[in-house]
């Protein structure tokens, strides 16, 4: 039996936990994933340089919890940085990556655990819901990606998956499949790009999870998605590295290169539009960028056009139309205007959620894909 396997049967499992900047919310965080942590559970916490108390807490969580190791960075690396920090410390046959603002419901570490000591895959995806500061919960369910279909499966075999959430902390890992990769998170902003994608291709066994097993804190500031700036333009990056991955696989992968390029069409159409993201003087050089990469990775045999007004948008990005692509968007906003000025002023009931433009596509939507605080691209 591998040292990384206990006796029970379930595979050791590492949750990684970079922190910075997130006093109020830590301790509830590590409460969440130790109230059900047996002894093959055990918690990497990275303090990455956090200014705050976030040290002295997790000092105080491993001095009574041995299952607790800090890791400490004397500088800021940023949340990718953070977690490779945690996941070469890290012992577990699988890896999760937990955000230390976020946390687990009840019952969630449990059925993770039996489902990995189930099916034992490559990558095990899970629901996730985000709550809203007014006690709002909207869950974000993966069942419309399967299609039915059964799992454990391959990619190939569903390649819809890829509009699930790119965050990495709704996929636990077999730790294997990362160094047989190499795969590690880039820095910059939007780094679940370059790593929840090629995860998802290389990966030989994916199991889905149908239950909500995160809780993403979404918080009113901080937030890189309400952050001005041109640092958004990073989100280029990581997708040159996502086509990058798929240009040498040989082959293997190209079979994604149509879902691939139109989620990442839709990410660009998304900051681009975003009054909170890019400021004004930018917007124009964003889209011309964003164009750029539209005629350098269009599949060859083309790609799943939305319709309606989404895939005009797609269709003058692909054309570097700024001009009309200006017009419509400041229709849409005058249309949103009216609309909102004549919504009734009843309050929405706790559980439901309103759509946003700030929210981000399918398949881009998620804990830490473009969220946190800027200095630390959280």
């Amino acid at each position: 039996m591998s040292s990384a396997e206990p006796i029970s049967g379930r595979p050791r499992l590492s949750v990684v936990v970079p922190v910075h900047g997130v006093e109020a919310y830590l301790a509830t965080c590590l409460d969440s994933i130790l109230a059900e942590a047996a002894d093959d559970v055990e918690v990497v916490a990275v303090d990455d340089a956090s200014p705050d108390g976030c040290g002295a807490i997790l000092d105080g969580y491993a001095a009574h919890d041995p299952r607790v190791r800090v890791v400490r960075l004397t500088d800021n690396v940023g949340l990718g940085g953070a977690r490779n920090a945690g996941l070469d410390r890290a012992t577990g046959e699988h890896v999760w990556f937990v955000d230390a603002d976020d946390w687990l419901p009840p019952g969630s570490l449990t059925a993770v655990r039996d489902r990995l000591a189930a099916t034992r895959p490559d990558v095990l995806l899970i629901d996730h819901a985000e709550v809203f500061p007014d006690g709002r919960v909207a869950p974000r369910p993966s069942a419309d990606a399967l299609g039915g279909r059964p799992t454990p499966l391959r990619l190939a075999d569903r390649p819809q998956l890829l509009r699930l959430a790119q965050s990495a902390c709704t996929k636990i890992v077999r730790r294997e499949l990362l160094d047989a990769t190499g795969l590690r998170f880039r820095g910059g902003w939007y780094e679940d790009v370059a790593y929840s994608h090629p995860l998802l291709m290389a990966a030989a066994s994916i199991d889905v999870l149908e239950r909500v097993c995160y809780h993403y804190r979404q918080q009113p500031q901080g937030r890189i998605t309400v952050t001005r700036g041109d640092r958004h333009f990073e989100v280029f990056d990581q997708y040159a590295a996502v086509f990058a991955a798929v240009d040498a696989a040989d082959g293997r992968y190209d079979v994604f290169r149509p879902e691939l390029f139109r989620l990442m069409v839709n990410h660009y159409l998304v900051i681009v539009g975003n009054e909170s993201r890019l400021p004004d003087a930018s917007r124009r050089a964003f889209f011309r960028r964003a164009a750029e990469d539209c005629r350098r990775w269009l599949p060859p045999g083309g790609y799943p056009t939305p319709g309606g007004v989404a895939g005009v948008k797609h269709r003058l990005i692909r054309r570097d139309s700024y001009p009309a692509w200006a017009a419509l968007r400041s229709a849409h906003r005058t249309v949103g205007r009216l609309r909102r000025s004549a919504r009734p002023t009843t309050p929405q009931p706790a559980g439901t959620a309103e759509s946003t433009s700030t929210a981000e596509p399918a398949g881009t939507a998620g804990p830490a894909t473009g969220r946190g605080t800027a200095a630390t691209t959280r």
